[in-house]
């Protein structure tokens, strides 16, 4: 599967950890609830489930360094803010935001089977 961007696997992230949070996420393909009912297209339908499976898996084999995994899990399975991650790691708040910015594109880039360019969002092709 392929079309992950930063966006998607921060919204992704926390139901890594918590099975319940697939039920508060939101598929971004679904319409809004106050449009009229219409056709589904089934291609796109079941995305979601994918998309978590896939950010599950992408957790346990995706290449991090320690500090960008524990920034990125107390990030979105704690939702602890920069200045408490920074003051528990004992680094700055610009620190943790380079965690955890390489951390989301690392996951990125990972799902997209693409090699992770540092400080950029396009990604390359692996080879």
């Amino acid at each position: 599967m392929s079309g992950y961007d930063r966006r998607l696997v921060e919204h992704l992230m926390p139901a890594v950890w918590d099975t319940g949070a697939a039920y508060g996420i939101r598929n971004p393909q679904a319409p809004d609830a106050d449009m009229p009912k219409g056709t589904v297209d089934k291609k796109a339908a079941g995305t979601l489930f994918a998309h978590l499976a896939d950010i599950r898996q992408a957790w346990k084999t995706c290449e991090l360094s320690l500090g960008e995994r524990r920034a990125l899990f107390l990030r979105y399975a704690l939702d602890w803010p920069d200045d408490l991650i920074a003051a528990r790691d004992g680094v700055t708040d610009r620190a943790v935001r380079y965690r955890l910015e390489r951390g989301v594109g690392k996951i990125a880039a990972h799902l997209n089977g693409a090699e992770y360019v540092d400080g950029y969002d396009e990604l390359r092709c692996a080879a």
